[in-house]
Parts: C-alpha cells; structure tokens; sequence
C-alpha cells in the first residue's frame, strides 16, 4: 500500500529521521514531529516535499493533539503512528531522584501514551490504523545498570503497548498496535541521555539507524505484533529468563 499518511515523533535525527527518509521515497505521506526547528525542517528537506514538519514536544499533550491537527488538516487522515521520541539517562538506581523518574516517565512513557489516546478516536472512526511504539531492548532486559530509569520505562511502555492492543482488539479489529525493539543504535542517543553518557556509536554491537529504519518499514507493511531490530535478540531474552526460572514476557 503507497502512499500512507504517517506520523513520526522525535524525526529530528536518528531513528526517526532515518525513517522519514526512507518512507518518503518509497511514496508515504509525512507528519514529523520534534522540538528542534531547524533539525527537523532539515530532515522535511529530504523527503522530497512529502513531509510536514510541526514542531512540538511531545511530552504535552496539548502539542500532540495539535500533531494530529496538523495531519489532518493537510492529508485528510493518519494510517500510521509513530511513537519514536525518547530519551535515556545515565545514573544510578541509587542516585535516582525525583526528577530524573518523571523525566524518564515523561520522555518515553507519556509522550507515547499521548499519541496513543489522542489518534486513538481518529482511528476508532475510521476502523483502520497502526500505533507502532519504538521500545529497547532494555525494556526487555535489565542488564545496564546506569540506565536503570530508562529500561524501567521502556518496560512500562511494553506494558501499555500490549494492554492497548488487546483492548482494541475487543471492539476494533482494524487497528494495529505493534511494539519494536532495538538494542545499540549508532546515534548520538548516549551523548544526549540525562546527565550525559557514552557515545552510543562507540559501543559493540550495534546497528545504524538506516538499519533500523528498515525493520520499523517492514512492520508498517507486515503489522506484526513484537518485533526485534536484529535476529538473535529474542533468544536473547529467552536465555536471560531462563537463568532466573522465569518465562520470557
């Protein structure tokens, strides 16, 4: 299907602003969305005049409301929400204060609770949509103790995305709530966590964005449940459950 009406969220850089490329030249209409004017208008210039930049943060609900606004206004409808705004930390569980909790929970809980619920009547109109949440590994294992906060949230993210797809399920079959986790991304993700950390692009192991944009294309078409950004990582998980006795999540 050519020619989707999507909505990005953090399309700034990294992994959203890899998509909006990639999506852009395979034919879809773009809303992305990003608090940096510059940055974001930046990536619309790449996507070949089929991308609406808004800026807005996305941990307010009142700019989300006004993201979908935004698409609606000029392509008539959204097939596709992207909740891809997130950011890490770096500090100890026993460091944590309060700000640092309601930061993680405000950067990527909240704000794609908020895309949730308010394209959710669009959706629910229409009979049709795809809700596709951007996760981590690290909402699925614990194993960086400096992100503790952030993997916390990621889990708690996991737990929404799952509770929303079986309640749509119940009353509206059309609409699809998928959930995507990568591990390391080559982006400037580490350097710009709360309190600072390592370039991600200097870890083992991981992929680039490009890389990643790709797998979240091939869920827009595929409408997959739970996907992976890299073969090998679910049995991963199942391997850290299994040294604890527990079944996987």
């Amino acid at each position: 299907m050519a020619d989707r009406v999507i909505v990005i969220t953090g399309a700034s850089s990294g992994i959203g602003a890899a998509l909006a490329v990639l999506l852009a030249a395979r034919g879809d209409s773009l809303v992305l969305a990003a608090r940096r004017q510059n940055a974001l208008e930046g990536v619309a210039a790449r996507c070949h005049g089929r991308a609406r930049p808004v800026v807005a943060d996305v941990t307010r609900r009142g700019d989300v409301q006004r993201i979908v606004d935004a698409a609606l206004e000029t392509f008539g409808r959204i097939d596709v929400w992207i909740n891809n705004a997130g950011q890490g930390i770096t500090r100890l569980p026993s460091e944590l204060t309060d700000e640092d909790v309601d930061g993680m929970i405000a950067v990527n809980v909240k704000s794609a609770l908020y895309g949730m619920q308010q394209v959710l009547p669009h959706f629910k109109a229409r009979g049709a949509g795809h809700i596709i949440n951007v996760s981590s590994m690290l909402g699925r294992i614990p194993y960086a103790v400096p992100r503790s906060a952030y993997s916390a949230a990621k889990h708690f993210l996991n737990a929404l995305t799952t509770m929303l797809r079986e309640e749509v399920a119940e009353t509206h079959p059309g609409i699809h709530v998928s959930l995507v986790s990568p591990g390391v991304v080559y982006t400037s993700f580490g350097l710009n966590a709360r309190h600072g950390g390592p370039d991600s692009r200097d870890l083992p192991a991981g992929q680039s964005a490009e890389e990643v944009a790709e797998v979240i294309a091939g869920v827009i078409e595929s409408r997959l449940p739970d996907v992976y950004t890299r073969a090998g990582f679910h049995e991963r998980v199942v391997r850290y459950y299994e040294t604890l006795g527990q079944d996987p999540p």
